[in-house]
């Protein structure tokens, strides 16, 4: 993730460079380049979030289409923790700048929230994993509970991932 707000950094113009030359516009400006790094990452994996929920709903129809009603609430649930999921990270007030003055963020708490982030975009891979375990079971009822709550935990453990990214933007508040 460093290495996005390292590339935002960098495109900055002449003027750009300039201005940071200015006192106080700097630590304006890389408040305002924490803020649309911010967005670009979680839109990154809100976009690639949003692809599971895609595949998750295609593998809910082929279950549903297999005759596995009673797993149908199940994966409801584990679909809306997702969603939920994906609605956190979507609407989340800037985590790098925003209501946080810009001397309050430090390289060791941007660091902190970069990591978080990364950990974030890991679960796009777990979601991934535990779908695709789903679609193998639609086929095989013995294996499908046992499919449902492993993508039910991913998205509870994601949630609470989640939550504690929003206790380390507080504790820097």
């Amino acid at each position: 993730m460093t290495d996005l707000y390292n590339r935002i950094v960098g495109q900055r113009s002449s003027f750009e460079n300039l201005m940071a030359k200015v006192p106080g516009y700097r630590g304006y400006k890389e408040a305002s380049d924490r803020r649309a790094a911010d967005r670009m990452i979680r839109d990154h994996i809100v976009k690639l979030l949003k692809d599971q929920l895609t595949r998750l709903i295609d593998v809910e129809k082929k279950i549903l289409s297999s005759g596995g009603l009673s797993e149908a609430g199940h994966t409801r649930e584990a679909k809306m923790k997702l969603q939920n999921f994906i609605d956190r990270i979507n609407t989340a007030t800037p985590g790098y700048a925003g209501f946080y003055d810009a001397q309050k963020v430090g390289p060791d708490e941007l660091a902190k929230l970069y990591n978080f982030d990364a950990a974030l975009l890991s679960y796009v891979d777990k979601f991934k994993e535990a779908i695709d375990g789903l679609d193998k079971a639609a086929a095989d009822k013995t294996a499908l509970p046992g499919a449902v709550s492993a993508l039910d935990a991913v998205g509870a453990e994601a949630n609470t991932a989640y939550g504690l990214r929003e206790n380390a933007l507080h504790e820097i508040a």
